[in-house]
């Protein structure tokens, strides 16, 4: 993968669901580097759908965020990433604990996304694919926002592309 970021960076994906998000992020970085508020939900309910665990995931996702910040480690935030309010917490986590904060910007259509997304094991309705592809922020909103840096990810990127390796 050609996406390098500075150790100890806070990494954020953005992206509506099919995205590839969680494929990207296992496929390059260890599992101890993602955080997923599904992982969570599921933990608590048996069900990564279920959203009525997403206060209690939110709170084990920003007690994990912290300690890995704290200690300087790399992290991976693997979620939509797609309001404004989210990212906005996740920025000041970032410089709260005074780690620089990068985006990867998955900019896949929704057509794309729809297939992909009839693949899952978990499979999102279509009106909320819809609705998300109406959220998915800019490059240029998300470093307005005050990300450091932005990484778009498109369907024909190589880093979206090639087959699994670490990096």
């Amino acid at each position: 993968m050609n996406i390098t970021f500075e150790p100890g960076s806070l990494i954020v994906l953005v992206g509506g669901s099919g995205a590839g998000k969680t494929t990207f992020a296992t496929r390059y970085w260890p599992t101890t580097w993602r955080l997923s508020l599904d992982d969570y939900r599921e933990m608590a309910t048996n069900s990564a759908a279920d959203q009525s665990a997403t206060p209690v995931a939110d709170q084990v996702q920003t007690l994990l965020l912290d300690a890995r910040l704290s200690r300087s480690l790399t992290t991976v935030i693997d979620s939509t990433g797609l309001y404004a309010h989210v990212r906005a917490g996740l920025l000041a986590r970032a410089r709260y604990w005074q780690r620089p904060i990068a985006a990867v910007l998955f900019d896949i259509s929704l057509e794309r996304r729809s297939l992909q997304n009839l693949a899952r094991e978990r499979v999102v309705p279509d009106h909320v694919l819809a609705d998300q592809e109406r959220l998915v922020p800019t490059a240029e909103q998300l470093l307005a926002e005050g990300f450091a840096r932005v990484e778009t990810v498109t369907a024909t990127s190589p880093a979206y592309l090639e087959p699994a390796h670490s990096c």
